[in-house]
């Protein structure tokens, strides 16, 4: 789940304000000798990352250094962390104010010559070697295996950028409970064209969510919801008739202001040729 800058901020231990993060992206709380997390900035809409942080595909992050000064503080403080084999907390900025959190995250590797680290975001003890040993420590390699990240990444994006298009309510029915609410897909991420931006993307409840993936309804490009016609003749009490029947030939009554996040037509178009070959079988 995401998290905030507001509440890192204002994190205390003992009745003592401790925040967790800072404004400087490797932050070491007064009270500890090593710093206790890592952040990379949220990207503003139209703008750039001062640093270019980069997760690759093997869920390591390429955490670059502060300036170009290798022996600039926050950087040696980085270069401790990798031979302390210290456990931090890694925050990346996915909106404005809001991160995803890994916890623990190590420092694997340091690169001073190319002004970069390399985080590990999850890692655990298991099979796949991850650590390089300082040249000269004479300790036996740690090895850690890692929980995938890129695409919890990718998704918080997205849920958090669909939530706030559509004013955290579903599309269909205007309920705004986030816990009940799902950023769903259009053409699915797993598809080609599938991707993580807001117009192809709904915000629907829970129950909206899976009568759309199994085409019960379906949304045509002019944002109108079909209820396929065996549901239609089907009596099975209140929700059915209030919570999906009665949204038959309704048009959505949620979409984002913004027309840039407003449904792809492409998009709808290709899903709902889908929903009329379901309702035909």
């Amino acid at each position: 789940m995401p998290v905030y800058w507001k509440d890192l901020v204002a994190f205390r231990f003992d009745g003592q304000k401790c925040p967790l993060i800072g404004q400087r992206g490797i932050w070491k709380p007064a009270p500890l000798a090593l710093p206790f997390s890592l952040a990379t900035t949220p990207v503003k809409t139209g703008g750039v990352r001062p640093y270019a942080d980069e997760i690759r595909a093997d869920d390591t992050v390429l955490y670059r250094y502060q300036g170009t000064n290798p022996e600039a503080l926050d950087n040696v403080l980085l270069r401790k962390l990798f031979w302390s084999r210290k456990e931090l907390a890694y925050f990346h900025g996915i909106d404005s104010g809001v991160y995803l959190a890994a916890w623990p995250a190590y420092v694997i590797s340091d690169e001073p010559a190319r002004l970069t680290a390399v985080v590990d975001l999850s890692p655990t003890s298991g099979a796949a070697g991850r650590v390089s040993e300082p040249a000269g420590s004479g300790a036996e390699p740690k090895r850690y295996i890692y929980v995938p990240t890129r695409q919890r990444l990718h998704q918080q994006k997205f849920r958090v950028r669909v939530m706030r298009a559509y004013r955290r309510r579903c599309a269909i029915c205007r309920i705004g409970h986030d816990s009940l609410l799902d950023a769903a897909h259009i053409i699915p991420d797993s598809e080609d064209g599938g991707t993580t931006t807001v117009n192809n993307g709904l915000s629907l409840c829970k129950i909206h969510h899976a009568a759309f993936d199994q085409h019960i309804v379906g949304i045509d490009p002019d944002l109108i919801v079909h209820v396929r016609e065996d549901i239609l003749d089907e009596q099975d009490g209140p929700m059915l008739l209030h919570g999906i029947k009665e949204t038959h030939r309704k048009r959505l009554c949620v979409i984002p202001k913004s027309r840039a996040d407003r449904p792809s037509r492409e998009g709808l178009a290709e899903r709902f040729a889908r929903f009329e070959v379901s309702r035909s079988a």
